[in-house]
């Protein structure tokens, strides 16, 4: 589990395609991977990935098949910069809210309102994942726990503080790009309870 409060930005050292995945090695920030072990989890992008090996802040994933299709790992080249966050541990602060880094799918960055340090998004939500999207839900974006703004039929805003444009991804982000989508799982929960009651009145 993570807790969408991004620790830095990593950058793409290779791409390895291989029969059954795709190897990532990402140079991740300094202090990054201290104490980090083999088999723990990392959420880049918002993804969790397992941590294969790595040495001196470079680290390598193995990535498969399915995660490259759901998510915007597919569209990362050479010198591509990821969110990067470590897993929660029983001591961590919990600034965001709880994220498990399994997305549900990926939105196209509609609009960029620049503004001289803080930057809002439009972000087109899946067919699929609307009826998840309320007026100050949470969302986590490429990894980034986000309160939700203003939400129209095929889409939301995001309004971005000046710390999370200074340490994310989302500081070069560019109109047109996709972005990896993770719905609150109480929202997801709350959803589908209303639903489910709603069916069994009307049976």
């Amino acid at each position: 589990m993570f807790t969408g409060i991004v620790a830095g930005k990593g950058q793409i050292q290779k791409i390895i395609p291989n029969e059954d995945c795709t190897t990532l090695t990402i140079k991740a920030p300094k202090g990054f991977s201290k104490n980090l072990l083999k088999g723990a989890s990392v959420a880049v992008n918002g993804v969790c990935l397992t941590f294969k090996k790595g040495k001196a802040d470079n680290l390598e994933f193995d990535v498969i098949q399915e995660t490259l299709d759901k998510t915007n790992l597919k569209n990362i080249s050479r010198l591509s910069k990821v969110n990067l966050e470590r897993s929660m541990t029983s001591k961590t602060e919990i600034g965001g809210h709880l994220v498990s880094g399994h997305i549900h799918g990926t939105g196209e960055v509609l609009k960029i309102i620049n503004r001289e340090e803080t930057k809002d998004l439009q972000i087109k939500i899946p067919t699929n994942l609307r009826e998840y999207f309320f007026y100050k839900g949470y969302v986590a974006l490429n990894g980034c726990s986000l309160t939700i703004g203003k939400v129209l039929k095929s889409s939301f805003y995001i309004h971005l503080i000046p710390e999370t444009v200074s340490i994310t991804t989302f500081k070069d982000i560019k109109k047109g790009d996709s972005i990896n989508i993770e719905v609150e799982q109480a929202t997801i929960n709350t959803v589908e309870t209303v639903k489910r009651v709603m069916l069994e009145r009307k049976a």
